[in-house]
């Protein structure tokens, strides 16, 4: 090697001899350079323009970066050396606008548009740039001479200037890595990726001080060599995870991200609180089916509304299905969620209603409407012929219409929907409802006393109907038993009468259903909306002595640590004695 000699601080070109070290240190740093420069294509397929300007920007920096330091090598000790040395140091500063640019866009902040951010940023780059160009007159920044370990080239020594600028910049470089960690919590993501990706690319800082430190390897910075192994994370191996996360920070909503495959690919903090059972990640690669199997079925059908239930409430989510891509390249799926609770439950409400209302227009159209002509009509007769029975059958006539209008009245209002409900016991509702019918030889028995939230006139109602309705078919000395179902899950009212033929035992629930020419068909039909009102499911079939059996199941229970607010005080009851079977008998 031939060496020519310094004078007054210009160095003389020499030729490094082509060792192993300085092969693998041209090497490293062209490979960063090529794989900065060969991902801006790959970069510029982020949607977001901001996110696009900033990262090709880091890119296109850091390879410039790269590029100077392996023009540096390979201009050994001559008087290149410190020009690209220099280039490079301006070009590795300009890195951190453009990494914060990135983070500030990727985040959805607006940091990198506000001014007073834009004249601080330029403020800082001009003042180290001013440090690091006016470096041969102060010489704070750093000092050259030949150095032939590992492999002759111009050795740099960093002094303070140097580590001041490392210091601002790296303080500047963890702001941006505080909110990409931030966002990656907030949306729910595994901030695995981005924890490999951050440690990688601040490993440069170790050899920077190694390299201080010790000969073995060059005082140069090594930051290049971890952009690069940040942009080739980003944009090929988790390209997919950080859009995913990007898209899921954009929106409050619950979103899934599925691939080709449907399987789960990711899913955002809101999703986690929708669907519990995704909470621990360990869903993460499974197929949809699986992890949610009523999402995935709703998917799979088209159906816009899912019903999931949650701890034995039903949710309802409206589920939109769109394509998850970056630029033109489809990745997957992205399942947007909104829950639509309130609206469905208040659309069933609504169309319960118009039912009833359908129910309503049929009832004044054809029950009321009979009753009426027979009275206009027996008032003509009347009129025409001077008959008083005549008008006998006309108040007949009215009497019927008063008597519909009534039951209609009622059925309108326990059909509205509930509000409060309070803790009831079985057996003091059971009783007040007892107490207020003509039950002459007929028994009441209390087989249970379940405690569960209902309103209570409405079961009080209820109850009276089923007890009349009991009364009416099975004779006055009719035995009526109340209790709780054997799964607890609700209650029953039976009878010891003839009971209902099981082919009718779903129309008696029916406006106008009734066997005898007198009734209104309206008492079990204001059962039924009660119960709907509740809830609850009503259900006819045969007691365990032959006779009816009401069922209402879902009831919401309560346990027993409350006082109830509907108790045997508030009841009207005569006389309790005990039966055989150990139940309650209320006579009349």
């Amino acid at each position: 090697m031939v060496v020519c000699p310094l004078s007054r601080g210009v160095l003389a070109q020499s030729i490094p001899s082509v060792s192993a070290p300085f092969a693998i240190y041209v090497l490293a740093f062209a490979a960063a350079a090529v794989a900065c420069f060969a991902s801006v294509p790959r970069a510029r397929t982020f949607d977001d323009p901001d996110v696009r300007v900033g990262l090709v920007s880091l890119l296109v920096l850091s390879g410039l970066w790269a590029t100077a330091h392996v023009g540096f090598l390979l201009a050994g000790q001559g008087s290149l050396a410190v020009p690209l040395y220099v280039a490079g140091l301006v070009a590795g500063f300009s890195t951190i606008g453009a990494w914060l640019y990135f983070c500030s866009a990727y985040t959805g902040r607006t940091l990198h548009r506000q001014p007073v951010y834009r004249r601080a940023a330029v403020g800082v780059f001009l003042a180290v740039l001013a440090v690091k160009f006016t470096n041969p007159i102060h010489g704070i920044y750093f000092t050259v001479e030949p150095s032939s370990t590992p492999f002759p080239h111009l050795g740099i020594h960093h002094l303070v200037g140097h580590w001041i600028a490392m210091g601002l910049a790296y303080a500047l470089a963890t702001v941006g890595i505080f909110m990409l960690v931030e966002q990656f919590t907030q949306v729910g993501a595994d901030t695995t990726p981005l924890a490999v990706l951050v440690g990688i690319t601040g490993l440069p800082l170790v050899l920077d001080v190694i390299g201080t430190l010790h000969p073995g390897l060059i005082d140069m910075t090594y930051e290049p060599l971890g952009v690069a192994v940040f942009a080739v994370g980003v944009l090929f191996v988790f390209y997919d995870r950080f859009q995913a996360t990007r898209i899921a920070h954009e929106t409050d909503e619950p979103v899934i991200v599925l691939d080709d495959d449907d399987r789960v690919r990711d899913y955002n903090v809101s999703a986690r609180r929708c669907f519990p059972e995704i909470a621990d990640r360990v869903v993460i690669g499974e197929p949809l089916a699986e992890a949610l199997p009523e999402l995935a079925a709703a998917v799979e059908s088209g159906t816009d509304v899912c019903p999931v239930d949650r701890d034995g409430e039903t949710r309802y989510y409206r589920v939109s299905v769109g394509p998850f891509t970056a630029g033109s390249r489809h990745l997957g799926r992205l399942l947007t969620i909104a829950d639509v609770t309130d609206r469905e439950r208040y659309r069933t409400e609504l169309e319960r209603q118009n039912e009833r209302l359908d129910r309503f227009a049929s009832v004044v159209s054809h029950d009321l409407r009979n009753p009426l002509n027979v009275a206009q009509g027996r008032v003509e007769l009347a009129l025409e012929t001077g008959d008083d029975e005549h008008l006998a059958a006309a108040a007949n006539a009215l009497d019927r219409m008063e008597e519909l209008i009534a039951d209609v009245l009622t059925l309108a209002r326990q059909g509205q929907p509930i509000g409060e409900t309070e803790r009831v016991r079985l057996e003091a509702v059971a009783e007040a409802a007892w107490s207020v019918i003509e039950a002459d030889a007929a028994t009441l028995a209390v087989a249970d006393d379940p405690a569960f939230r209902a309103d209570a006139d409405r079961l009080k109602q209820l109850l009276e109907n089923l007890f009349r309705n009991a009364i009416e078919h099975g004779g006055s000395d009719v035995r009526v038993t109340v209790g709780a179902l054997p799964d607890g899950t609700g209650f029953y009212v039976a009878d010891d009468g003839p009971g209902i033929p099981e082919e009718s035992r779903e129309e008696v629930f029916e406006y106008g259903y009734t066997t005898n020419r007198d009734g209104t068909g309206f008492g079990l039909a204001i059962v039924s909306e009660i119960a709907e009102a509740h809830g609850w499911d009503v259900t006819a079939t045969e007691g365990a002595t032959g006779g009816a059996r009401f069922e209402f199941a879902g009831v919401d229970p309560a346990g027993d640590d409350a006082e109830s607010g509907f108790t045997v005080d508030d009841a009207e009851s005569g006389f309790a004695g005990d039966d055989d079977d150990g139940s309650t008998v209320r006579p009349r």
